[in-house]
């Protein structure tokens, strides 16, 4: 189950932050399928097919914000 269902990076949230969703399409056709917190970064986990593997990492000195899912 992921608890993390949207990553926001940037310090101005409405402004100039990427955000980052689950079951997000990016990067030609593949799918957000999973957003890891580790002790120190936030990694995007993407799909395409059965083709699985990571596609963005972010440090957690960089200004994020975490939407956790409320389906628990």
């Amino acid at each position: 189950m992921n608890l993390i269902r949207k990553i926001s990076i940037g310090r101005d949230y409405k402004l100039d932050a990427m955000h980052y969703s689950l079951d997000q399409e990016v990067f030609g056709r593949h799918v957000i399928v999973e957003i890891v917190e580790l002790d120190d970064k936030y990694v995007i986990w993407i799909q395409k097919g059965n083709e699985l593997k990571p596609w963005k990492e972010f440090n957690k000195n960089m200004a994020i914000s975490v939407e956790y899912s409320l389906n628990y």
